[in-house]
C-alpha cells in the first residue's frame, strides 16, 4: 500500500527528504568537505563534516537538513527549540519540484533547480518562531542570500579550515 498521503492536509514523501539530504552531502563533498550521514531518525543533526585531511586537528560540524519540496511553500520550515544545542548549522533545501497549493496547474508546471540555505545556528536562535505549537523558521521574511548554494557551504568550510581545492603551483 502507497502511504505517501498521510491525511487530507499533508502529504509524505520520505524519498524527497532522503534525497536532500545526499544532495547536500553531494555539494559539501564537491567542496572537499568530507562529510557522513547520521543513521536516520538520528537526534538533533542529519550529517557530520570533518576536515578531509586526517592530519588536521579540527573539530567537526554538525548539520540539520530540512527540505520542502513544494516550490509555492511558504519557505518556512519546522525546527524544535530543544534540538538548537545539537547542530551548528542548519541547511534548507527548497527542492523545488513543482506546484502543490495552486489550484489551476499541473505540479511539474513549478520545477526549479533546487535551493540550498545554509544557516548558523544563532541565526537559527534569533528567528525561531515560537508562537506556534510547530516552531519554525520562516525564510520569506528575511534577505538570506548570504547564505545560498556554495556562498552557504563556504561557511562549514571556513569553520573547518578547509581551503578551496586547487593546484599547487610549484613553480
Amino acid at each position: 500500500m502507497n502511504r505517501q498521503k498521510t491525511n487530507e492536509r499533508f502529504l509524505r514523501f520520505p524519498v524527497l527528504s532522503h534525497g536532500a539530504e545526499f544532495l547536500v552531502q553531494g555539494h559539501l563533498m564537491r567542496r572537499n568537505i568530507l562529510t557522513y550521514k547520521a543513521p536516520p531518525n538520528n537526534e538533533g543533526y542529519d550529517l557530520i563534516c570533518i576536515h578531509p585531511n586526517p592530519r588536521v586537528k579540527s573539530k567537526q560540524v554538525r548539520v540539520q537538513v530540512k527540505s520542502r519540496y513544494q516550490t509555492d511553500c511558504n519557505r518556512s520550515v519546522p525546527v524544535k527549540e530543544k534540538s538548537l544545542g545539537a547542530f551548528d548549522f542548519l541547511i534548507v533545501v527548497f527542492l523545488n519540484v513543482g506546484y502543490f497549493y495552486k489550484k489551476t496547474v499541473m505540479p511539474t508546471e513549478g520545477r526549479k533547480e533546487p535551493e540550498c540555505y545554509t544557516l548558523p545556528v544563532d541565526f537559527v536562535k534569533k528567528h525561531l518562531d515560537k508562537r506556534y505549537s510547530w516552531q519554525k523558521i520562516i525564510l520569506k521574511d528575511f534577505n538570506i542570500d548570504k547564505y545560498k548554494n556554495e556562498k552557504g557551504f563556504e561557511l562549514i568550510a571556513k569553520r573547518l579550515k578547509i581551503n578551496y581545492p586547487s593546484r599547487v603551483n610549484k613553480g
